[in-house]
């Protein structure tokens, strides 16, 4: 009896500093608030300037000034006057950026445990206040949280909602319930899609002439499109007929070297390969990327130079394959300890039955391998990139031990491996993913007639892309002593300030409380 009446009391006291903490989060929205004296690094590729004087009055960013030079005091008659009722956000000597875009962010998922929440949250604190959702839980969650979010009644980033199509999700249509299996019915499924008020598709591969009917129709109406080129289809049906067929943007890399295949059409598949078993699956496609053309090879420049003529996006998601060259850094990833749930730390263990679990037997020769799959896709990615081609940033969260929000700036280092310039890193993270949407009217950049999204920290990112991280960085200061520096300070999302240190906080109470319950259920097997 006492364990339980220590249970609950312990449960009642973090639900009751848990409301304490939620109801000092966020401030706003203003009618007219003022961030002074930032140094500006915007998502345009422009080189950072400051000090800048941002004035924002009900979500439209209404002027941008130059307030002075570095290291000069600022002439106060020269900045732009609060109004009464005004919100001033003193930031003398911290960095603003767009607010960030996911464009490859899960809400979250039942097998993880992972409520939308918490998920939510995670983005939030790490300056991410855009993210396409590449199809989840179905489209009615999807978008009754897009809803919210638009309203402002969540703590969330903006939504842009996708649906599967194809392969995982090929046998019924999640709308009506017909079997998509004729080029008519899969015009009558996009359509449906649309009606019902996606903005969008991801595709998982079909049979070539439904692939071809569903992005022809799709992009007639005018909608978004990615594609995760599943093996179960990739064969005949690779990311140039996609991007022929009106494919917007692909996701991962499935689907690239096989357009790049010059003494092949298949993968090299060990002929015991069963693509139901994840080392399988992972393992061989670490491989894969060796089988394509070489790079600066004519087929290979033939390919990359196509894709860019037709406007399309790679969406890499270099983060979500990291575990594959190296297990054991993924898994002791600092942030895990504190802000990974339970549930979600048990969703990545080796499974034989759960997707991404593949740690069967994963060692040296296969993180080899991938180490140098990487170096050959990071190649085609920085080369694409060189060549005018969009490049966006997103995460894949969720799986393979890769967290909501961490994991997103870890994309952006990788980036930077890749060979992007800290300035191109921030581009693809903010307005490549804006023009990739076609929201870069409203948002992506800091330009006056956007939206107020915006990310403030007291570091420069382009000095350290680790200061974004929520755990921030690790400084020696000039005492010899160790430190953390870092973190986003502020997510700026539709005029609303939001305290990410804060916000990462409620996510520590949430795994706290998960291990509390689970510990006391241990405690107490017999209990109903």
């Amino acid at each position: 009896m006492n364990q339980f009446l220590t249970y609950f009391l312990i449960i009642a006291v973090s639900s009751s500093l848990f409301a304490q903490d939620n109801q000092s989060v966020s401030e706003g929205p203003f009618d007219q608030l003022i961030i002074r004296g930032v140094t500006l690094i915007n998502g345009n590729g422009a080189p950072p300037i400051g000090p800048v004087d941002i004035v924002v009055e009900k979500n439209i960013i209404k002027e941008i000034k130059v307030v002075g030079y570095p290291g000069v005091p600022i002439n106060a008659e020269n900045r732009p006057k609060l109004k009464t009722g005004g919100k001033e956000l003193k930031a003398d000597g911290m960095y603003l950026l767009p607010g960030f875009i996911d464009m490859h962010g899960h809400i979250g998922g039942k097998s993880q445990g992972a409520e939308s929440d918490y998920v939510f949250k995670l983005w939030m604190a790490h300056g991410i206040t855009t993210i396409r959702e590449p199809s989840g839980r179905g489209i009615d969650f999807t978008l009754e949280l897009k809803k919210q979010s638009e309203k402002n009644e969540i703590i969330a980033p903006r939504i842009i909602s996708y649906t599967g199509f194809g392969h995982k999700s090929e046998t019924f249509n999640p709308l009506n319930d017909q079997k998509i299996n004729t080029p008519e019915l899969a015009r009558k499924w996009v359509n449906a899609n649309a009606d019902r008020g996606a903005d969008g598709i991801k595709f998982f591969g079909a049979e070539p002439e439904i692939m071809q009917a569903a992005l022809e129709e799709n992009k007639k109406l005018g909608l978004g499109s990615a594609c995760h080129h599943a093996q179960m289809s990739v064969a005949r049906w690779n990311v140039l007929h996609s991007a022929r067929a009106g494919l917007t943007s692909m996701e991962h890399w499935y689907g690239l070297p096989e357009a790049l295949f010059e003494d092949r059409t298949i993968q090299n598949y060990p002929l015991d390969y069963n693509y139901n078993n994840e080392q399988h699956r992972f393992e061989e496609a670490g491989k894969l990327w060796e089988q394509a053309a070489k790079p600066y090879s004519d087929h290979w420049n033939k390919v990359m130079n196509e894709l860019i003529e037709l406007d399309f996006t790679l969406d890499p998601t270099f983060n979500i394959y990291e575990a594959s060259r190296d297990l054991h850094r993924a898994r002791r990833a600092e942030w895990h300890e504190t802000y990974t749930l339970p549930s979600l730390w048990r969703f990545y263990q080796p499974s034989k039955i759960s997707h991404g679990s593949y740690w069967h037997f994963w060692g040296t020769e296969q993180e080899i391998a991938w180490k140098r799959n990487y170096q050959l896709w990071m190649t085609f990615v920085n080369e694409y990139k060189n060549r005018g081609g969009r490049v966006t940033a997103g995460s894949d969260s969720g799986f393979i031990y890769q967290l909501y929000g961490f994991a997103y700036i870890r994309e952006l280092e990788l980036l930077r491996e890749a060979g992007f310039h800290p300035l191109e890193v921030i581009r693809a993270a903010t307005l490549n993913g804006a023009e990739a949407l076609n929201m870069d009217k409203k948002i992506g950049s800091v330009a006056i007639g956007k939206l107020a999204d915006f990310v403030l920290l007291d570091e420069n990112p382009l000095q350290n892309l680790k200061v974004l991280y929520g755990t921030g960085a690790i400084k020696l200061t000039d005492e010899n002593e160790i430190v953390r520096v870092g973190g986003v300070k502020y997510t700026i999302k539709d005029g609303i300030i939001y305290d990410a240190k804060k916000l990462l906080n409620e996510v520590k109470l949430m795994v706290d409380q998960a291990k509390t319950e689970e510990n006391f259920m241990i405690i107490q097997p017999g209990m109903d």
